[in-house]
């Protein structure tokens, strides 16, 4: 495989972290650490230029707040200055190297490949008879939260070679205690690049013709019923070298009596709807925009 190297430099631009600023504060003209970016943004970009020249940038602490819809999460922030410019500075040059890596079934933090693609997709792969019979649906346990930082780090070695780049982000991936941290920028690609090995083990060492990853949802159809309980045995074989492990949720079943799950919506071969709870997430909402208005 091969390495990519030289990327630092251009990552800590003036040009480059200008443009990483332009492109964080979009839709967010509003918020405080924007506003107060804005005031003393050139001399802002310099220092920042400087922190990171001389190795002395360090990953700000993280606000922590709840959401419950739809589901509860703990969500993790990073004061827009530096910190989020940072992020948008790094994927900025990196964003299309760790696409390259993904298989085509990879969903997620990806730019036209949204939950909306993931069902498309999944809805074309169901005409097709050879394989559309049954299907395994599995989910990792906490994913986010066992996520290993060495091992993260080692399989960006495996793809980078920039000794400062690595540096950086390893400053970033070791700014949370454990895990990554829900709702940093960079969190969705490491999150996707931890598994695309996995993905790839699928596509061609299993040679799975369908399956669909939104980042820790899976999908894998098949017409065989005992081929799909192989599947399931292996993933959790290779699961283990990743430290992680399938919920005991895990589902194998027929399409049709059933339907798929996922992305918002149910799948069935001859057509599709959206999930009830998602339907009276968006009336209640409605509700509480015309009793507010």
């Amino acid at each position: 495989m091969k390495r990519v190297g030289n990327i630092y430099e251009s990552i800590i631009s003036i040009e480059n972290l200008t443009l990483a600023d332009k492109i964080a504060r979009k839709g967010k003209l509003n918020q405080y650490g924007v506003q107060k970016h804005i005031l003393t943004e050139e001399e802002d970009i310099r220092n920042l230029n400087e922190l990171l020249k001389h190795r002395k940038y360090k990953t700000s602490a993280y606000n922590e707040f709840e959401i419950f819809e739809p589901k509860h999460r703990i969500i993790s922030r990073l004061p827009y200055y530096p910190d989020r410019i940072v992020h948008h500075a790094v994927l900025i040059k990196i964003r299309d190297i760790f696409v390259k890596t993904f298989t085509s079934d990879t969903y997620s933090g990806i730019k036209g490949r949204g939950t909306l693609k993931a069902s498309l997709n999944l809805r074309k792969a169901l005409q097709d008879d050879k394989c559309n019979k049954y299907c395994l649906k599995i989910d990792i346990r906490k994913f986010y939260e066992n996520v290993n930082h060495n091992i993260l780090k080692s399989l960006l070695r495996k793809k980078f070679k920039d000794k400062e780049l690595l540096r950086l982000l390893d400053e970033i991936i070791d700014s949370n205690r454990v895990g990554l941290p829900l709702g940093s920028l960079l969190s969705q690609y490491f999150a996707n690049y931890y598994l695309t090995y996995f993905d790839h083990y699928l596509k061609e060492d299993l040679k799975v013709k369908y399956m669909f990853r939104y980042m820790d949802d899976v999908v894998v159809l098949s017409n065989d019923k005992n081929e799909l309980h192989l599947i399931l045995y292996k993933m959790r074989e290779y699961l283990k070298t990743l430290e992680l492990e399938i919920k005991n949720n895990y589902q194998i079943f027929p399409v049709e009596i059933r339907g798929i799950d996922f992305c918002g919506f149910i799948h069935r071969k001859k057509y599709t709807l959206i999930r009830k709870t998602i339907k009276q997430n968006y009336k209640r909402s409605k509700y509480k925009q015309r009793w507010n208005g």
